[in-house]
């Protein structure tokens, strides 16, 4: 029997009003914990299957979820269940792919800085991977054994150019990660590379991802296409099965809208290389934000509101520690704000002009400047949309602030139901990580 695919789940802003009062009933924002992540289970669902609705097209997949995105094990767990792989970039993010239940088949490791160890560790769990540079292939000559069940491939930079943000942009002229293909002599040293290794199978681009249009984006993998032809003819045989094509999609954080779509990629993808899902080549995907992005929200109290230089300023529970792009990046990464009272429900009233803060000890730790919202007061709530991925999933332990709870929920006709992702680290949890057991140890030197 063929499984019902989850319906599209309703916009963020009405998944909010019905989870918060909720979440308030059941005690999940509370005294003690004042700031606190969601996750929409059925809305992640409903992300993936439109994800492989829109890839119909091309026979062999696999599409993998950068762990980075959300590096929680339940979270990865559940996404295994709906038929993901996951792509991995260093050896803590592969032990979680691993706790979640990954097979090392559908486990995909990238990064820019492998250390032989981990070259090794994934050759002999049989997980894929992508080298970097075309010194790291030496490496692994050196490490894979006959039979090995790895599938290898290499990165390159097809250096098509960068998108609106800097920092997120991955195929720039000068870009840290991959083999630079328009650096002089480069493309034949990567035909070189794969004429000596038979084993070498999969050639891996990835152009950058928020602020990347889309056309960029496909220019990217249009010029990992005709590599992998003019490799195969280089050395008279099909070698290069299968292109990883990275991820990338950006998300809309101006409104509840989903755009662009998965729909709208596999579209610009066709137009750009229309041989792309014919078959010819396996395909590997990596996204991340777009699959979880839209699918969660953060909820922190307001323990102050004051006033300062005529501004107003509502002191919040959510910062820099969680929203950390955002503060330190604003103009990159804006995040839409709500206002709720006491007991989770929209507030109403004139909008004012307010800056919306955090509790990080430094006065740039804001989330939003001058935002117009209904006026704040102490006891009210702030949520902040669009944060599924990233943001309470990998906080910033400024001030030894704890790490905020994580909840999944799911809303059907009698409520909102919840289920912990992971528990708020305790104070106990951070005097130890903070070296506790050590505290003697420097002492010690001085004797």
């Amino acid at each position: 029997m063929t499984p019902v695919p989850p319906a599209p789940p309703r916009p963020a802003s009405e998944r909010v009003a019905a989870v918060l009062p909720a979440a308030l009933d059941h005690g999940l924002l509370c005294g003690h914990a004042p700031v606190v992540g969601f996750l929409d289970t059925d809305g992640i669902r409903a992300s993936v299957a439109a994800l492989h609705t829109a890839f119909g097209a091309a026979p062999d997949v696999l599409h993998t979820f950068a762990a980075k995105a959300a590096s929680l094990v339940p979270v990865l767990r559940l996404l295994a269940a709906a038929g993901m792989g996951c792509e991995v970039a260093s050896p803590g993010e592969l032990r979680l792919a691993r706790e979640a239940g990954f097979a090392p088949s559908r486990i995909v490791l990238d990064s820019p800085a492998k250390t032989r160890q981990e070259i090794a560790e994934a050759l002999a769990l049989g997980v894929a991977l992508n080298a970097d540079n075309l010194d790291e292939l030496e490496r692994i000559d050196a490490l894979r054994a006959d039979g090995c069940a790895s599938v290898v491939g290499l990165r390159v930079n097809p250096q098509v150019g960068g998108g609106a943000i800097g920092a997120m942009s991955t195929a720039t002229a000068t870009s840290k990660f991959g083999v630079a293909l328009r650096d002089p002599g480069a493309r034949a040293r990567v035909v070189e590379a794969f004429a000596r290794r038979p084993w070498l199978t999969r050639l891996h681009a990835h152009v950058g991802s928020q602020g990347c249009p889309l056309e960029l984006i496909a220019e990217g993998v249009a010029e990992t296409y005709r590599l992998a032809e003019e490799i195969n003819a280089a050395v008279g045989h099909r070698q290069v099965t299968s292109l990883d094509i990275g991820g990338g999609l950006p998300v809309n954080f101006a409104d509840d809208g989903v755009r662009p779509t998965f729909e709208d990629y596999t579209r610009a993808l066709t137009a750009a290389v229309p041989g792309l899902f014919d078959g010819r080549y396996g395909l590997v995907t990596e996204f991340g934000r777009s699959l979880l992005a839209k699918n969660g929200f953060i909820a922190a109290r307001v323990e102050y509101a004051k006033r300062s230089g005529g501004r107003r300023i509502a002191v919040t529970h959510a910062g820099a520690q969680t929203a950390t792009r955002t503060v330190l990046m604003p103009g990159s990464w804006p995040l839409r704000v709500g206002a709720f009272d006491a007991r989770g429900r929209a507030k109403a009233g004139p909008p004012v002009a307010q800056d919306i803060a955090g509790p990080c000890c430094f006065a740039g730790d804001l989330v939003a400047e001058a935002r117009e919202l209904p006026l704040l007061a102490e006891g009210d709530y702030v949520v902040l949309y669009d944060t599924g991925a990233y943001y309470f999933s990998t906080p910033w332990a400024y001030n030894s602030l704890p790490r905020p709870a994580v909840h999944g929920f799911t809303v059907d006709g009698t409520g909102a139901r919840f289920t912990t992702v992971r528990d708020a680290q305790t104070l106990d949890e951070i005097a130890a990580e903070s070296g506790a057991r050590h505290a003697d140890g420097l002492l010690a030197l001085t004797r």
